[in-house]
């Protein structure tokens, strides 16, 4: 199980004392504490009114300096500098009529975009649709770099973005002292979602990469399995990970430490939690270089 077009801001650290919460405090990541790598081009986009849906692929179209192309983007997409760019979905859900009437000469998707009737519409109405391939690692960001300004022929800028990043991500590696048991909870607690990320959920491979430990990220794992009071005790975790929406939806620190077993590991016991903005902890572009730098940071804090 994946979760869809989810992107990100970290939250937050409390303290407790004695036997219960006393004071709260809180560690805030949002989306305007990041930077996003940029580069300048002198290439022109074979496309000049593009619809970028793909996760991360609007950010990263506005990052190879061809942000005037763009005339639509998902919700997702919630990078400040694209914030004139219309979006162009209804939630997560392609509305064709509205694609159509802007009329694209290139729509970009990956398999998280649908319906799948409606991306058929598109291509009934003539309009070019590329699919490109859904990155969920720190190691596949370049890659999709890459392929975003194939798809626009802007190879050379491509390159020069993917290598950025790349040596950006590289000084961010291996930040965190003490490699800190962290683990990734999606909640959505409005709908009783209560879940442990694994293997595959992207949180892993983030925090792989700055030298924390993803203890849902046991071998056999799935990208997201039902939280249970047993299984959350047994992984002990010194951090827990959340999205803020996630977190807001339990009722902030309070009561995610209130969830079964979450009181019982040293990360409820000490409430160290790290909540990260929805569009950005997974979103895996042209921010994503930062958002390690941030994390790291957060990791260190909550964990001195």
């Amino acid at each position: 199980m994946r979760i869809k077009g989810l992107a990100v801001a970290l939250v937050t650290a409390i303290v407790l004392t004695g036997c219960g919460q006393s004071q709260m405090s809180a560690i805030d990541i949002s989306a305007t504490d990041v930077t996003t790598s940029r580069v300048e081009t002198t290439e022109s986009s074979k496309y000049t009114k593009v619809i970028a849906l793909a996760n991360g692929s609007a950010e990263i179209i506005d990052s190879l300096g061809l942000k005037s192309i763009l005339i639509g983007r998902d919700i997702a997409s919630t990078e400040p500098a694209l914030e004139s760019i219309p979006v162009v979905t209804s939630g997560h859900q392609v509305v064709a009529e509205k694609i159509i009437a802007l009329n694209p000469d290139l729509v970009i998707i990956d398999s998280s975009v649908g319906p799948s009737q409606a991306i058929a519409s598109l291509k009934s109405a003539g309009i070019k649709v590329a699919e490109i391939n859904e990155v969920w690692s720190v190691t596949g960001i370049s890659t999709k770099v890459r392929e975003v300004a194939s798809l626009l022929e802007v190879v050379k800028t491509g390159e020069k973005l993917a290598s950025l990043i790349d040596s950006t991500i590289a000084t961010a590696s291996r930040e965190v002292t003490g490699a800190p048991r962290v683990l990734f909870l999606y909640l959505r607690g409005g709908n009783s979602i209560y879940l442990v990320g694994g293997l595959g959920s992207g949180a892993d491979s983030l925090l792989a990469s700055i030298g924390a430990i993803d203890v849902g990220a046991t071998p056999g794992s799935k990208p997201f399995t039902p939280l249970t009071a047993e299984s959350l005790i047994a992984l002990k975790p010194d951090v827990i990970l959340v999205m803020s929406k996630g977190l807001e939806s339990v009722g902030g620190v309070s009561g995610l430490i209130d969830l079964p077993g979450v009181a019982q590991t040293p990360a409820g016991q000490n409430a160290r939690v790290i909540s990260v903005d929805d569009s950005l902890l997974l979103s895996f572009g042209a921010r994503t270089p930062s958002l390690l730098n941030k994390l790291a940071a957060a990791l260190n804090e909550v964990a001195s």
